[in-house]
């Protein structure tokens, strides 16, 4: 019967571990395809910690006769070993939400101009979010124009998507539970399923295929965001988590702070910045293209066609602000001059709005994005 103690004690010991290990970025863990495996020991973690724990049950007395301090250590091993993967390297024990958000006008702001931000505008409302501080959060709830939005960021992907937590016609909540293929993993509340934050796909459990509502969001600098939109609001940080903000505070020139989220300086290596467009049917091979960032740099203005749709790809005076726009047709050409879009006699700002008496352009979804995540998760992806 001693037996059955000791490998209780290993099979729990392995299965903590394991539970863990697929979901997290640990040696290895993110580079397999272990998405299956991960959630059907999540799913079945109770029923593996029961027959494990009854084998302890079984076998601890005889254990104990034979070396009461032998099965002391093994007792507090898995305990300690339980509690480490379950409450102190769990992602929402490592990473949490804010207790509330607050919002204030740009003349009451207190984020610094330069800081990176997540835009959105949404009937005629815009706020603007700063990556210093959904980049440690993940995910940030709010409403805008009358819309409830879920704003994310995965800093191990460098990538931020703005989507309506809805799901099946009905408001839902998510909690982050771990990453694949370094990218966060959110778990709904109702049907536990799991969803994948760079394109909001669910990609395990009862609703597996489905997709969460994208809502169109841009990245640049907060000083950018508000010449274009004077009016908007700007997230506040939590003070709960000032130390955590300020572990953040050179991610976005990607000075991160660990190996994940450091930005290599060559182009098309894994941890190299790209932009990455996905315009008409994405399922063509065509519809999505990545655009090297140092090029991007480069050239400053980039004109090209994916999926027979004429784009440009253009980076505002700051290196650091960038924008995509549909153009009209192939043969129409643009010219960048103090981040004003010239067309012959058509000027254009950064948003795309008509500064005479024209259409406005229309924008196309661009994200910044470690170039591992973009070619992962969009795997025809194109190369520019």
């Amino acid at each position: 019967m001693k037996n059955l103690f000791y490998i209780g004690i290993v099979g729990l010991l392995l299965f903590e571990i394991a539970n863990v290990y697929f979901i997290m970025p640990m040696p290895g863990s993110q580079r397999i395809n272990s998405l299956d495996l991960a959630y059907f020991l999540y799913s079945w973690r109770w029923a593996f910690r029961i027959v494990f724990g009854l084998m302890i049950i079984a076998g601890i007395l005889p254990a104990v006769k034979q070396s009461k301090w032998g099965a002391l250590i093994a007792l507090v091993l898995v305990a300690g070993v339980g509690y480490a993967f379950n409450f102190r390297m769990a992602a929402d024990h490592m990473f949490y939400q804010p207790g509330s958000v607050q919002l204030k006008a740009g003349n009451q702001n207190m984020v610094k101009p330069d800081r990176e931000i997540l835009g959105i505008e949404v009937n005629g409302q815009a706020k603007a979010y700063p990556i210093q501080f959904i980049g440690y959060h993940h995910q940030v709830l709010d409403s805008i124009g009358g819309q409830a939005v879920m704003v994310t960021y995965c800093t191990v992907c460098r990538t931020g998507r703005v989507f309506k937590p809805v799901v099946n016609g009905k408001p839902e909540t998510f909690r982050l539970v771990g990453m694949d293929h370094f990218n966060a993993m959110f778990e709904d509340a109702t049907t536990g399923s799991w969803w994948r934050q760079a394109n909001g796909e669910a990609i395990s459990g009862p609703l597996k295929g489905d997709t969460l509502p994208e809502v169109f969001s841009e990245q640049m600098t907060l000083k950018q965001w508000l010449a274009l939109h004077p009016n908007s609001l700007v997230m506040q940080p939590d003070t709960t988590f000032k130390e955590q903000y300020t572990k953040m505070s050179n991610y976005e020139r990607g000075k991160g702070g660990s190996d994940l989220t450091k930005m290599d300086s060559l182009s098309w290596h894994d941890k190299s910045w790209v932009v990455g467009l996905t315009v008409g049917n994405k399922a063509h091979i065509g519809g999505t293209k990545a655009y090297d960032w140092n090029r991007l740099k480069r050239e400053r203005l980039i004109q090209d066609e994916l999926a027979n749709h004429p784009v440009l790809l253009v980076l505002a005076k700051d290196n650091r602000s960038f924008f995509a726009f549909e153009r009209p047709a192939s043969t129409i050409r643009f010219i960048l001059r103090n981040d004003t879009l010239i067309n012959g006699t058509q000027l254009y700002s950064l948003s795309g709005r008509s500064l005479n008496s024209g259409s406005n352009l229309v924008r196309v979804p661009a994200h910044q994005e470690f170039w591992h995540s973009w070619k992962a998760f969009h795997p025809e992806t194109a190369r520019y």
